[in-house]
């Protein structure tokens, strides 16, 4: 009995962290689309900002692609907060 309450207490905490991992995935991924629409549509972007971007970009991409879906979350939520403060009109 007692081995049947642990079992389903480790499937039940699996089963609740399996909407997280997605919420980050997601988050990821929604936030690099925010990023390039930004980047798109901000021509006035001095070079050296532009530059910051597409390297934050590449390495949340990076992160993204080796599965680590926090640390792209982490890098695009940062350089968001960057876009907003540098123009809050596009929030």
């Amino acid at each position: 009995m007692k081995h049947s309450a642990i079992a389903g207490l480790f499937i039940t905490a699996a089963l609740l962290a399996s909407p997280a991992f997605a919420a980050d995935k997601d988050l990821c991924a929604a936030n690099l689309q925010k990023i390039d629409d930004f980047a798109a549509s901000a021509p006035s972007l001095p070079e050296n900002s532009l530059d910051n971007i597409k390297a934050a970009q590449e390495k949340a991409k990076k992160s993204q692609a080796a599965g680590n879906d926090k640390d792209c979350v982490e890098i695009t939520s940062g350089l968001i907060t960057k876009m907003q403060i540098r123009d809050p009109a596009r929030n």
